[in-house]
């Protein structure tokens, strides 16, 4: 698959490397979560200019620097000593080249050295700060695992807090680039083709390019790839999790399961885990991993005990609805059955995506100032609106109802909900009322 958007990180990117190549060294963190295409754009914001690109893994430190020096001495054309058995010896060898020459030092999975050997943070911060201002080297650290990249570059009690120049954090392709992909591959594409490919993806590029690779533009074209017993969406949930957890996944993993099955709210999520207190594990998923989203009705106050919770990340929420709830049928080797249920149920669960679509289609308008839903459930007729959107220059509301299918729009249960809206919390605003459907998407 051809490279795709990120104009405005790929503009970042450039500026920084002038600025490190013409004046001194400059520090870049660039982080998001696993696939979302990292090192894709750090190598593509390098090409034809000298890079050195390192790759670390959970080897043994001198190994590891064996070749990882004997990359850097390809790279620049300089011999650099196999024998560097430190990475904060080889750091301030390749820092020393800097003075004469410039160059991209990108080392990737940053957040590595915590298991090879945490000090050597220590030391880079202490390389770094004593020649980064005669030296010319434009050094990107990557790294998947959020939680430590954040602790490591964010944590004022972390040696490398302060010093990056630069920090980029990678999100899921928007809808349009979205559009654009599954046009250049597909130009007769549907609307549902679309949804399909939002819905399974979640937007990030490395699913997106392994179903455009493989030929697969419709629903049911993407679903029997996925069931393919060598299909990398088998296990990715939990790998992408593992990573970010490490062994201590299990209650983590029944939240999300949960929230991703409709057991949405405090109250049920602490029924179902039982003794097991879950107000820790809740903010840590929001706040450290930034993997759930706690959802009010728009307008209420933070202290309401009106909260649903949401997976954030779209693929994993597909993931734990699927793959996670049926895992006996991955197990027995039926990915045939699987496949089956996922498609029956396709139509519904696709539903509840669209909504999140139009959302974010909202979102990326930067017409709006809010942007969420609203529902009552205890005084009077329960009531849900799907979208309420506040304009951010003037006292106007979108309100919006998303369907699958036009014919399904009930024009009078949604003036009902409208009124009811305007009643409670929109009696000040001017309200635009829209219904959307596949048609707008």
């Amino acid at each position: 698959m051809n490279f795709y958007d990120r104009i405005q990180e790929l503009g970042w990117l450039q500026q920084t490397r002038e600025t490190a190549f013409g004046n001194h060294s400059q520090m870049t963190m660039v982080t998001g979560r696993r696939r979302i295409g990292k090192t894709k754009l750090i190598l593509k914001s390098c090409e034809e200019t000298p890079t050195v690109y390192l790759f670390i893994d959970r080897s043994n430190e001198a190994m590891l620097c064996h070749t990882c020096a004997h990359s850097a001495s390809q790279a620049l054309g300089i011999y650099i000593s196999p024998e560097i058995n430190s990475f904060a010896s080889l750091f301030e060898t390749l820092m020393g080249i800097g003075r004469n020459m410039a160059f991209n030092l990108v080392i990737d999975e940053f957040q590595e050295f915590f298991y090879t050997n945490p000090s050597v943070y220590s030391r880079i911060q202490d390389i770094w700060d004593r020649y980064k201002d005669n030296t010319h080297v434009n050094f990107i650290a990557s790294g998947s695992v959020y939680t430590l990249m954040h602790r490591i570059f964010m944590d004022y009690k972390e040696p490398l807090y302060g010093r990056c120049d630069n920090t980029i954090k990678l999100r899921p392709f928007n809808t349009e680039v979205l559009k654009q992909i599954i046009s250049d591959h597909k130009p007769n594409y549907t609307n549902d083709d679309l949804l399909a490919l939002y819905t399974f993806s979640g937007g990030i590029p490395k699913y997106i390019e392994a179903f455009m690779d493989n030929g697969c533009t419709d629903m049911a074209s993407m679903v029997d790839w996925m069931m393919r017993p060598d299909s990398l969406f088998q296990n990715e949930g939990k790998a992408l999790l593992i990573q970010e957890f490490g062994k201590k996944y299990g209650n983590y993993f029944a939240l999300l399961s949960a929230i991703a099955n409709g057991d949405n709210t405090q109250q049920r999520l602490s029924n179902l885990m039982g003794e097991t207190s879950i107000n820790g594990h809740l903010k840590r998923l929001e706040e450290d991993y930034e993997l759930i989203e706690r959802k009010r009705p728009i307008f209420a106050k933070e202290g309401t005990q009106t909260v649903r919770f949401e997976i954030s990340d779209l693929f994993l929420r597909f993931w734990f609805r699927y793959f996670t709830k049926y895992h006996y049928l991955i197990e027995i080797e039926n990915l045939e059955h699987l496949g089956e249920i996922i498609k029956a149920d396709y139509p519904t669960y696709s539903g509840l995506t669209l909504e999140m679509y139009f959302r974010k289609k909202l979102m990326e308008s930067k017409k709006f100032e809010q942007i969420g839903s609203w529902w009552q459930t205890k005084q009077g007729d329960p009531c849900e609106v799907d979208i309420v959107a506040i304009y951010a220059e003037e006292k106007k509301a979108l309100v919006a109802e998303v369907k699958r299918q036009r014919k399904n729009f009930k024009p009078e249960d949604f003036n009902r909900k409208v009124e009811t809206l305007r009643t409670k919390i929109l009696s000040k605003y001017e309200i635009q009322q829209e219904f959307y459907c596949m048609d707008d998407m």
